[in-house]
């Protein structure tokens, strides 16, 4: 073999473990997982769970998030039942929303209340992997010590979690951009003192529009730190409903970049993207999920 043939067999080999390292990567990188927060359909969830859930699967939804456990119940079911009714419709939920509050750990103990821990039990039991607070109880955005002890619970909370296989995360709101201690926003705050390797974000891109909050702004400032999503759009209310300027739309109807925001987030090792939506401009809420749906799978989501 002359010197030009080994060349031009070495550059074809080279290229060829190039390609293929390349597909490997793709082969290796996990799709998005999509689903829908319940709450988008919450009076329907009231009055037939069973009967709402398999609209929903026939819509195409394959993964859904909760936000009706009570009383060691899903929508009124014991979570081995729950589970088995998602399963039944081809339907699993790997995440959902729990209220993590200042009643759930015993400072006298160092431990948390039976109460948090049977969340996070039944949590396991109905197959999340992702226990998430969505609330941050208004007493705790007042003192700096206090809300710096809580945040210590989060990492605490992150830990009891993975001891059940899963990981406990945080939904924002508005306040968390509006409301600063010590000159520094709640939000800056919770990433700042949580451990991300125990606590992760789950981005709500809504949310923070009602407090002047930029989701692409959030997501450049802090890389590769949520997780979780929940995929909104916003629209200017006639109403002001609950004092806000904006409320929830069908996804591409309203001033939020929302393809754009995802995009991003995929980019950065976002994993679970979670429609959420809020207000329906008189549509019923069962429609505009399933145009919400739409939408996303048109993004090729």
């Amino acid at each position: 073999m002359n010197r030009r043939d080994f060349l031009a067999k070495g550059s074809l080999a080279v290229a060829g473990l190039s390609l293929s390292a390349r597909l490997s990567a793709m082969a290796a990188a996990p799709k998005p997982i999509l689903g829908i927060q319940l709450y988008s359909i919450r009076d329907d969830m009231k009055k037939d769970p069973s009967g709402t859930l398999k609209q929903l699967s026939a819509m195409g939804y394959k993964y859904v998030e909760h936000a009706g456990y009570k009383q060691r119940k899903f929508y009124g079911y014991e979570p081995k039942d729950f589970k088995k009714l998602l399963g039944d419709l081809g339907l699993s939920m790997p995440s959902g929303h729990s209220v993590l509050g200042k009643q759930h750990w015993d400072a006298t103990k160092k431990d948390f209340t039976d109460e948090w821990k049977y969340t996070v039990e039944d949590s396991a039991i109905v197959g999340q992997k992702y226990v998430v607070s969505p609330w941050l109880d208004e007493s705790l955005r007042k003192n700096y010590d206090e809300f710096m002890a809580f945040m210590d619970v989060f990492n605490k909370s992150g830990a009891l979690c993975q001891k059940s296989g899963m990981k406990f995360g945080y939904h924002n709101h508005d306040f968390e951009f509006s409301q600063q201690i010590n000159g520094k926003k709640i939000f800056d705050l919770i990433l700042q003192s949580t451990n991300p390797s125990l606590v992760v974000q789950q981005l709500d891109i809504g949310n923070m529009y009602h407090a002047g909050g930029i989701a692409l702004d959030i997501m450049k400032q802090y890389p590769g730190r949520f997780e979780l999503m929940h995929v909104k759009d916003e629209i200017k209310t006639q109403k002001g409903e609950m004092g806000h300027e904006y409320e929830s739309t069908v996804l591409g109807k309203g001033i939020i970049p929302v393809k754009e925001v995802i995009d991003l987030g995929k980019k950065n090792g976002t994993k679970y993207f979670i429609i959420e939506q809020e207000s329906y401009q008189g549509q019923a809420p069962i429609d505009a999920v399933k145009d919400d749906l739409a939408v996303m799978k048109k993004w090729g989501y």
